[in-house]
């Protein structure tokens, strides 16, 4: 696997990061082969960055909330890494989805030295990041990397439809939500500033003490100077004077007074902000479960804690009948049975979602809206009505209403929702889900007949399969299988013989199939197996076993039949390049059926895009 370049002078130890380099893809190459995983880039050296500048850069991001990087050329590796966004470390630690980022973070150290000063600009995935050239000590062909937030709402939306769409599921293994930072604009200002400072008052550090050692200060990037020539190191009679006193060491990481006061300043900072963060990129976590009423509950809940609210509800709305009705409240004096379903565009909720704009209202008198039913007992005339909605589509509608500490709301508490807004999208778009199987289960998605799965459920299950099996690489085969002149035995023997056949061919073939195996009755005499994570070749092991079953199987008439016993023509298809989506793989397993029809029945017949890749898996 090539490794990347960097386009940039030779560093101290490059000969030797490039050897280890090398092994490390060779290794990795190795472990992908034995166990498909793909190798990651490595994110930094933090042994070629100039020594103590490390701890300097950490307290400056950890106060900030917001990622630093050194860097000295193309970017991956930085020299130093720190409180780097999760979603960039998935983008750039991935050598399938780096190249996204080379035009901008990795571009970044030739823009800042370019322009000489600092660059703002946002990268592919929304994030707002600025570079500009920065001198160490002597070091000065480096630049700084700073931000890597999300300043608006709407552009985290944007990233978070690219994952649920499927485009960059392949992240998702590497926790690209486990540490995502927002920001204000400002404050990546403000960091740009005190990274300026803090790198001018590192290089008066080592000046100052370039001077103490007598202009030694490479010594600062290589190891600390010993202390010699003390009394107690002599050696017992030794009568050398001692000439001019021999410096003080050189304390590592010793800032300047006003270089600490600039960090503590910051530090005070980090407390709140890294209470908020957590708070944020757990969000989704605390709100998602399995059932669809819990995930409601909670998202009241933690809304209601996030925002310091006493009373919240959470409205769904039903694109079938344009209606919006409470799904779930906390803190309110009503119950969500008493509360009547609205029409989208009528009353707050309703125009809000119409609108997809939230409401900010800090005195519903003042701002001309009719007054609450007395029995609410709302304690403030203050309240947000925010629009939940996915990709365009209308989902529902959230409240909060009088402030804990009796307050109002405002465009902070809007901030906080426009942040968590998108994970309370998808949360209920899952329980919606949720809901909806349920409402299939009481439909019924078993065959009442045969006891099998319906063709209803098939569609469902085949398109999760094959989402699955394209995401991870996986095989799946299908089966379409059809009782051989089932009509003939209908007409001779009457309905309910043939019901019985139905059973019985059923039984046969479910009896036949392991437990992850998926059957289904697909209509009249036909039936349908998904196979997940089954081969061509596996998948013919299994169809010969139920066509032999089957057969062997006694029927009340089956010696009537042509073949002198009931038999079943099976077709095969898979998973392939030119069969993924569900209607290709059925098409194809139909394809093949009728293959197995027009030779002679009580056969199987395979769908191959090439007969030669057939004959190789067998």
């Amino acid at each position: 696997m090539p490794s990347r370049n960097r386009p940039h002078a030779p560093r101290r130890k490059e000969q030797a990061k490039e050897h280890q380099t090398l092994e490390t893809e060779e290794s990795a190459t190795s472990a992908e082969t034995e166990h498909g995983t793909l190798p990651e880039i490595v994110q930094e050296h933090p042994e070629d960055a100039p020594r103590g500048w490390a701890e300097v850069q950490e307290k400056l991001a950890a106060a900030a909330g917001l990622s630093v990087l050194l860097v000295d050329g193309r970017q991956p590796p930085a020299l130093v890494a720190s409180n780097n966004n999760s979603i960039c470390h998935a983008f750039q630690s991935s050598l399938e989805y780096v190249s996204l980022c080379d035009p901008y973070c990795g571009d970044a150290h030739r823009r800042a030295l370019s322009a000489g000063s600092t660059v703002q600009y946002k990268c592919h995935a929304g994030l707002q990041c600025f570079t500009m050239p920065v001198q160490i000590g002597r070091q000065q062909n480096l630049a700084a990397i700073g931000g890597r937030a999300f300043v608006s709402a709407a552009d985290y939306r944007l990233l978070v439809d690219r994952f649920r769409a499927g485009e960059l599921n392949d992240l998702l293994g590497s926790k690209p939500f486990e540490n995502v930072i927002f920001a204000e604009p400002q404050k990546l200002e403000q960091l740009s500033e005190r990274l300026q400072k803090a790198a001018r008052h590192f290089a008066s550090d080592v000046q100052s003490q370039t001077i103490r050692t007598g202009g030694r200060s490479d010594r600062l990037h290589d190891e600390a100077p010993v202390r010699t020539g003390s009394s107690s190191d002599r050696p017992a009679g030794d009568d050398t004077k001692s000439g001019p006193s021999e410096p003080a060491p050189i304390a590592r990481n010793k800032h300047t007074p006003d270089l600490q006061l600039e960090v503590d300043r910051l530090r005070g900072e980090l407390e709140h902000r890294s209470q908020l963060a957590e708070s944020l990129q757990r969000f989704l976590v605390r709100i998602s479960s399995r059932d669809p009423d819990k995930t409601y509950t909670a998202i009241m809940r933690h809304t209601k804690d996030l925002l310091e609210a006493d009373r919240a509800s959470l409205m769904v709305f039903d694109e079938s009948s344009s209606e919006i009705s409470l799904k779930a409240s906390a803190g309110l004096a009503t119950t969500a049975a008493e509360v009547s379903p609205t029409r989208l565009g009528e009353g707050i909720s309703g125009r809000v979602l119409e609108s997809g704009k939230p409401l900010v209202v800090e005195n519903r008198e003042r701002a001309g809206i009719t007054p609450a039913p007395l029995e609410r007992d709302y304690r403030t005339k203050s309240f947000i009505s925010y629009p939940i909605t996915l990709s365009g589509r209308k989902i529902g509608v959230l409240n909060v209403t009088d402030k804990t500490s009796g307050g109002t709301f405002d465009d902070v508490d809007l901030s906080l929702l426009e942040i968590i807004g998108p994970q309370i999208a998808v949360a209920m778009e899952r329980a919606e889900w949720q809901e909806r199987a349920t409402e299939f289960q009481l439909m019924s998605i078993t065959d009442p007949l045969t006891g099998l799965l319906n063709r209803r459920y098939l569609e469902e299950r085949l398109t999760e399969e094959l989402n699955r099996s394209q995401r991870y690489n996986y095989s799946m085969s299908c089966l379409m299988i059809d009782i051989d002149d089932f009509k003939s035995y209908n007409d001779r023997n009457g309905h309910q013989a043939g019901d019985t056949a139905l059973k019985i061919t059923a039984h046969a073939l479910k009896a036949t199939l392991r437990s992850a195996d998926v059957a289904c009755r697909y209509g009249g005499e036909e039936f349908c197996i998904l196979l997940p994570q089954t081969s061509l070749s596996e998948a013919g092991v299994i169809a010969e076993r139920m066509r032999q079953r089957v057969t062997e199987t006694d029927y009340p008439y089956g010696k009537s039949q042509p073949l002198g016993t009931v038999s079943v023509s099976i077709g095969v298809s898979t998973f392939a390049k030119h069969i993924d989506t569900a209607e290709k793989v059925i098409a194809a397993a139909d394809r093949a059926l009728y293959s197995a029809k027009s030779r002679g029945k009580n056969r199987i017949e395979f769908y191959v895009d090439n007969l030669s890749s057939w004959l190789a898996a067998r």
